[in-house]
């Protein structure tokens, strides 16, 4: 019969890994040096290989421990959530549940409904990081990653929660320096605000149904995230397209005024990402509920 590998190994070594420690590691598992220590050597024993060089300065995996640090990652992950998903009919929520969003999303939404889950299953853990770019959910260890717009990456599980519009916006001190914005195209010859990612081109549906796509080749102030675009407008900049739920109160308050309001762009989405198990957590289950209910509960964005 093969020897079964003992899976707190696995563990403790995902942890030195990512940790860059045996110090650190030690101090999140709670565990002594001397055992973290022991559980590796342990572990490359059984595993007929090494995982990891050390010299004075750092941690290196080897070509065989960066092969198996992957597939260890997907093995504990799938472990637990067995375990979770077992325990999840009868036993209340436990562990730690890390979520991941950009910062403006998050502020608004994800930690206020995270707030109201915690509250709910008291022995559950909560780890939210607010991020421009997207994670890497299975590298990083989150179990759940809230998305904005479209997806591209296939890896992932997701499912949509609710829906946005973006809208066109600029403050009336810069629109008064400037012809007005009638048609899309008008915006062309406008100082543009654009996200690092934007791609170049948008399509605009007008009231009739009739579509026009601009480009927009006049890209003279970029930002990688949508707070930093909201400050170039509210600075009389130049014009933005941004989420509906973030210029809300400051279309209401008159800071800035919407554009084209008898055109639509696209509706964009907004996604829970998890990573592609056979067994989804009952915590990811449950938040993705949670946080549907939440999100449809909150007042639609008067724009």
């Amino acid at each position: 019969m093969r020897h079964m590998v003992n899976l707190n190994r696995f563990q403790s070594f995902i942890s030195i890994v990512e940790m860059k420690s045996f110090t650190r590691a030690a101090a999140h598992l709670g565990l002594s040096k001397a055992m973290l220590s022991f559980n590796l050597k342990q572990l490359e024993a059984e595993l007929g290989v090494s995982l990891l060089t050390r010299t004075t300065r750092r941690l290196a995996l080897t070509q065989a421990g960066e092969r198996f640090y992957a597939d260890c990652v997907s093995v504990v992950r799938q472990a637990e959530a067995a375990i979770d998903d077992a325990r999840s009919s009868h036993q209340t929520l436990s562990g730690t549940l890390r979520v991941t969003s950009t910062a403006e999303y998050g502020v608004r939404f994800v930690v206020p409904a995270l707030a109201t889950f915690a509250a709910e299953h008291r022995d559950l853990q909560v780890d939210f990081s607010a991020s421009p770019q997207p994670a890497d959910l299975i590298a990083q260890q989150f179990d759940l990653a809230i998305r904005l717009g479209s997806l591209s990456d296939s890896s992932y599980r997701a499912a949509r929660v609710a829906q946005f519009q973006t809208v066109a916006v600029a403050t009336p001190a810069y629109l008064a320096r400037h012809p007005a914005v009638r048609v899309p195209e008008d915006l062309q010859a406008m100082d543009g605000i654009f996200h690092s990612r934007f791609e170049g081109a948008l399509t605009w549906t007008a009231d009739d149904g009739a579509t026009f796509v601009t480009q927009h080749a006049r890209r003279r102030i970029v930002a990688d995230n949508a707070s930093a675009m909201l400050a170039f407008v509210l600075a009389d900049t130049g014009v933005a397209v941004l989420p509906d739920w973030l210029v809300a109160d400051e279309l209401r308050s008159g800071r800035l005024q919407r554009l084209l309001s008898g055109y639509r762009l696209p509706q964009q989405g907004t996604f829970a990402v998890f990573p592609n198990t056979p067994h989804v957590p009952a915590k990811v289950q449950r938040f993705i509920a949670h946080f549907r209910e939440y999100v449809a509960a909150q007042p639609a964005a008067d724009t």
